[in-house]
C-alpha cells in the first residue's frame, strides 16, 4: 500500500510539475509528497525527477515510468471509486468546467433532473470561458468549443458551433441594405475577442450552398462575450457576430434579426470533454450520458444550427 501511495504522489507531481501543488490535491504536505517520491526512487534505484528551487522536471527514467504506471493508476482509482459508490450508484464530487453564460443558460437548468437521478453526486461546477487543463487541474469533464484536444482527452459532440450576424431592426432600417457579404464593409461591427488569445479572429462566412466569403465588417467595437455583444446590438450600435446559443433567445423574441440569414460562420463543435480511461468513473459516465441525452431530447443541436 505504501508503494501505491508513492506512485500516486509521483504521478500527481509529474502531472502538475510541483510537489506543492500535488500535495494540495492529495491533501498532504509538500514534505510528505517529496519524501514519498524519494522512497519510490530509492526502491526503484533511479532518479525520477530533476529538482531545483524553481522547477521539477522528469528525467528520462521518470518519463518511461510515468508512461508505464499512469493509466494503470487511474484505472485502479476509478475501480475503487466505482465500488465505493453509494449502493452501486454513481457518487462523489463531480468537477466540471463550462462557459459562464452557456453553462448558466443551458447546463444549469438540467441540474435538478440530474440530481434527482443521481442524488449521491455532488456537483462542483466551474464557470470559465477559457480552456482548462482537464487532467492537470483534476476536472472530471468540461463543456465548450474550439478547444485543442490534448493527449488522453476525448470529446463527444453536443452541437455545431455556428456564429451568426445579428442586428436590431432600428439599425437595419437606418443603414444601407445588405444583400451580400461584400456589403458588410460599409457597416459597424461588434466583434468577438477570443478569451484564449485576446485577439479578434479573421472570420470566414459560409453559405448554405457552401460558398465562402471573408467577413468584412468594420471593427467598431470588440467584446469578449457573445451575450454582451447581443445586448449591445439591441441598442442599434452595429452588427454583431455571435454564437448561435446566445443569439437564439433574441432572435426568437424578435429583439434581433439575422443579417444575411443564408450565411454563417462554422466554428467547429461544442463538445463535452473527459479523460480517456478504460474504466471511466461512474459519476463522469453518468454526467456525460445525461448531458448528451438532454441535448438530444431538447433538440438543442437543431436549435443551435444556423443552417
Amino acid at each position: 500500500m505504501e508503494t501505491f501511495s508513492s506512485i500516486e504522489c509521483f504521478v500527481r507531481s509529474a502531472e502538475v510539475g510541483s510537489f506543492a501543488e500535488a500535495a494540495r490535491r492529495l491533501s498532504l504536505t509538500p514534505a510528505a509528497v517529496g519524501k514519498s517520491v524519494a522512497k519510490l526512487e530509492a526502491r526503484l534505484g533511479v532518479r525520477l525527477f530533476q529538482r531545483s528551487t524553481r522547477s521539477l522536471t522528469l528525467t528520462e527514467a521518470g518519463h518511461l515510468f510515468l508512461g508505464e504506471v499512469s493509466a494503470s493508476l487511474h484505472t485502479i482509482q476509478n475501480a475503487v471509486a466505482n465500488l465505493a459508490s453509494a449502493e452501486g450508484r454513481p457518487a462523489g464530487t463531480l468537477k466540471v468546467s463550462m462557459g459562464t453564460v452557456f453553462g448558466r443558460l443551458y447546463i444549469v437548468p438540467m441540474l435538478g433532473e440530474f440530481l434527482r437521478r443521481f442524488p449521491a453526486i455532488n456537483p462542483d461546477w466551474h464557470f470559465d470561458n477559457r480552456q482548462v487543463d482537464l487532467i492537470g487541474q483534476g476536472f472530471d469533464a468540461a463543456i465548450g468549443g474550439g478547444f485543442e484536444l490534448p493527449q488522453g482527452v476525448v470529446a463527444r459532440k453536443l452541437t455545431p458551433a455556428h456564429r451568426v450576424l445579428v442586428a436590431s431592426a432600428d439599425y437595419l432600417d437606418a443603414h444601407e441594405s445588405i444583400g451580400e457579404p461584400d456589403d458588410l464593409k460599409h457597416h459597424d461591427g461588434i466583434l468577438i475577442r477570443s478569451p484564449q488569445t485576446g485577439r479578434v479572429r479573421s472570420w470566414q462566412l459560409t453559405s448554405r450552398t457552401q460558398q465562402h466569403s471573408p467577413l468584412t465588417l468594420k471593427a467598431r467595437m470588440t467584446m469578449s462575450d457573445s451575450e454582451a455583444a447581443c445586448a449591445t446590438a439591441t441598442q442599434g450600435l452595429g452588427i454583431a457576430l455571435v454564437s448561435m446559443p446566445f443569439a437564439i433567445g433574441y432572435l426568437e423574441a424578435g429583439i434581433l434579426r439575422r443579417v444575411l440569414p443564408d450565411w454563417y460562420v462554422d466554428d467547429g463543435n461544442i463538445s463535452i470533454y473527459y479523460a480517456e480511461h478504460k474504466l471511466l468513473p461512474g459519476k463522469t459516465r453518468a454526467f456525460v450520458d445525461f448531458v448528451i441525452e438532454q441535448f438530444a431530447e431538447q433538440g438543442l443541436g437543431q436549435r443551435f444550427s444556423a443552417v
